[in-house]
């Protein structure tokens, strides 16, 4: 059965405007993903998929019932509060409190259409604010589509690869990027999407330090919250530990919390922007001057940027999100435990993968730890570009994308664990066997 067919794959990539599948390097990650459910569909082999981070668990009921609860009482006809109702302010601010450790009032919290649209109006917010900081920094590799909504309205982008610089190296680099004077703020997720590695709370206290020095913005994206599963006294409300935050060492700050993953709730696009205070209540010449107001920086990217972006997010779903927080806040929810199962899929995968030849590509953390299992991890075969990992895998029914799309120095590819059924790991195994066997020798 493997290698697929030849022609079938490659006709089904022309379909989709590449020339064969040496051009699926190229492809967008929804691309990809159509390419591959239609070759599913033209060979009635079931793919293996590891390219779209989709969650692997049922939505959380509490929100599910919130929201039929919110619209059986009238919701849907009513237009939501551009800055949120009162609930999904109030419990996102509580949980905040509960698994941050950090105190954010309820009127800077706003919530968004997930953390895409939150990092797409903080980026056009900030290249508002100063003509001679024109530049986004981010920690690659990185979440790619982040960078396309940069190119999309025009911000410039630089990038360090935080797998070459960590701990006091780290201090050194980003002083050279921010001492030019143009980088408006920086983004980045920890734990990182894809390597997964994960911040130390010294790296976020150089980051939180350098960012009030030379007034740079961090935005940080928290979508995979409390995932590093390295440390099992997680996920206690209210209690240490917390998820790490740069948000302990610098006032110029936004969190994005997304309950895609955290509780599974990916289709329903809920998230918020918790802002700190201080930043919230600042006041930019800038802003004033475009948009004819006192300048504040919280009610320009509500009032202006995220109005003419949505218009609000969905009305259910806000309720949705207040329950879950709650739910999460009073115990309720123990959402650590429950996507702890992407680590024992990841650990599974990685070990099937290196008894068949590929290896990983971002293998060490801080500290020379071993980089932790979680929802993402990377692989590489021999010396092979990322992009030629692609094409050739794509004839074995096993789906991932190019690191060179996140921006990554190393070459490889990263995979997802969450889609990966228990029910395939033989099947995972016997494929990459087959594939390390026809081109073991090359």
């Amino acid at each position: 059965m493997f290698p697929l067919n030849k022609h079938i794959v490659d006709a089904t990539c022309r379909d989709f405007g590449l020339r064969n599948a040496h051009e699926l390097g190229s492809a967008s990650i929804r691309q990809l993903v159509g390419v591959v459910k239609d070759i599913e569909r033209a060979t009635g082999v079931e793919f293996i998929h590891m390219e779209l981070g989709n969650p692997g668990l049922a939505s959380e009921t509490i929100g599910i019932w919130a929201e039929h609860e919110a619209l059986l009482h009238g919701c849907g006809s009513q237009y939501p509060l551009i800055t949120g109702v009162p609930e999904v302010k109030h419990w996102g601010s509580e949980f905040v409190r509960a698994f941050l450790g950090l105190d954010i009032p309820d009127e800077c919290i706003v919530p968004t259409v997930g953390s895409m649209q939150g990092a797409f109006a903080l980026n056009l917010t900030i290249s508002q604010l100063d003509d001679e900081k024109n530049t986004v920094l981010f920690l690659d590799p990185c979440f790619p589509v982040q960078k396309l909504q940069c190119k999309v309205i025009g911000v410039n982008v630089d990038s360090i690869d935080v797998g070459d610089f960590r701990g006091e190296a780290l201090e050194d680099e980003l002083e050279r990027h921010f001492a030019t004077g143009k980088i408006a703020a920086m983004l980045f997720s920890n734990p990182n999407n894809p390597s997964w590695m994960c911040l130390t709370d010294r790296e976020l206290e150089i980051i939180g330090r350098l960012a009030t020095k030379h007034n740079v913005m961090v935005i940080e994206d928290l979508a995979y919250f409390n995932m590093d599963f390295r440390d099992p006294n997680r996920g206690t409300p209210y209690e240490p530990p917390y998820q790490p935050t740069v948000g302990r060492y610098t006032n110029n700050v936004v969190h994005m919390i997304s309950c895609s993953k955290m509780f599974s709730y990916a289709g329903q696009r809920g998230a918020i922007l918790a802002v700190n205070p201080y930043l919230a209540k600042r006041k930019y010449p800038a802003l004033a001057a475009r948009y004819d107001n006192d300048g504040e920086f919280m009610r320009n990217l509500v009032y202006n940027i995220l109005y003419s972006l949505s218009s609000g997010v969905t009305h259910s779903v806000q309720y949705g999100m207040a329950a879950m927080f709650k739910g999460a806040c009073q115990g309720q929810i123990p959402f650590v435990k429950n996507s702890s199962v992407y680590a024992r899929k990841a650990h599974q995968i990685k070990e099937i993968m290196l008894r068949n030849g590929f290896h990983i590509v971002y293998d060490k953390d801080a500290d020379d730890q071993e980089v932790g299992d979680g929802f993402f991890f990377t692989f590489g075969y021999k010396d092979w570009t990322g992009e030629k990992m692609l094409n050739k895998l794509i004839y074995y029914g096993v789906s991932a994308i190019s690191l060179t799309s996140t921006g990554a120095k190393r070459e490889g590819m990263r995979g997802c664990a969450s889609a990966v059924r228990d029910d395939q790991f033989a099947e995972l195994e016997k494929r990459l066997k087959k594939f390390n066997e026809d081109y073991q020798s090359e």
